[in-house]
């Protein structure tokens, strides 16, 4: 993680500590709200471009890094419907029905992304700059995690039903349920759909947060490049 060239403002009574880095000059000084307003702004660019590159058409399905598999606890049911003429085709279209799902609900994160933004303190900054290279991400799923779900579940519903994927999903649990000497299958669909599609939204962001940290190129803002440039 690159170094901060940063002023402290701290109130020990009347006193302003000043703490530089070596060579430091007035031109490098960055105040507490600087550094805040930093942080906000890698965080806003770094979840829009998440959000963008998650909620196009085939964002999930056709990047294998957040791509949606078949639910990993129903793989039996997989491999015994795969095994049935056309089972292969029903499965690969439920997939891909499963991930268009997460790509409709993924702009529904926006809102919520920028209210948790909005309410960063100056504390918290300091622990997230000084912090991994994903330390604003993990901030972000901390604080966001549970209201993104409650977001999400309803439009990942609607999406599943919309997509065919709902209806895929019980075609593939129906063939298997009626398959002799095998245990029903309940599977959340809707369930495990949005715990997957908001782990690959984080996936994103986090890899946004590591760019902007780190290479110039996305430190797009004069700001930027003062908050976390050499």
């Amino acid at each position: 993680m690159k170094k901060l060239h940063l002023l402290f403002l701290l109130p020990f009574a009347a006193t302003t500590v000043f703490i530089s880095c070596e060579n430091l000059n007035l031109d490098d000084l960055l105040s507490n709200d600087d550094v805040v307003a930093g942080l906000k702004e890698a965080l806003n660019v770094g979840t829009d471009t998440a959000v963008a590159q998650g909620s196009v058409l085939n964002g999930y399905f056709l990047n294998p890094d957040i791509t949606i598999l078949f639910p990993e606890e129903a793989g039996i049911v997989q491999t015994v419907v795969e095994a049935i003429p056309g089972g292969s085709l029903l499965v690969d279209e439920f997939v891909e029905s499963m991930n268009h799902a997460a790509e409709d609900a993924a702009t529904k994160a926006t809102p919520i992304f920028k209210d948790a933004i909005l309410n960063i303190s100056f504390d918290d900054a300091m622990s997230i700059l000084n912090g991994a290279d994903t330390s604003a991400t993990n901030y972000l799923r901390v604080n966001t995690f549970s209201d993104l779900y409650t977001a999400f579940k309803p439009d990942i519903q609607n999406s599943l039903e919309g997509v065919g994927a709902q209806q895929a999903w019980e075609d593939v649990i129906n063939l298997y349920n009626t398959i002799p000497f095998t245990e029903d299958v309940t599977t959340d669909l809707a369930d495990y759909t949005t715990n997957k599609g908001l782990g690959g939204l984080f996936h994103l962001v986090g890899n946004e947060e590591i760019k902007i940290r780190t290479d110039i190129e996305h430190q797009v803002t004069d700001l930027l490049q003062q908050v976390f440039g050499e």
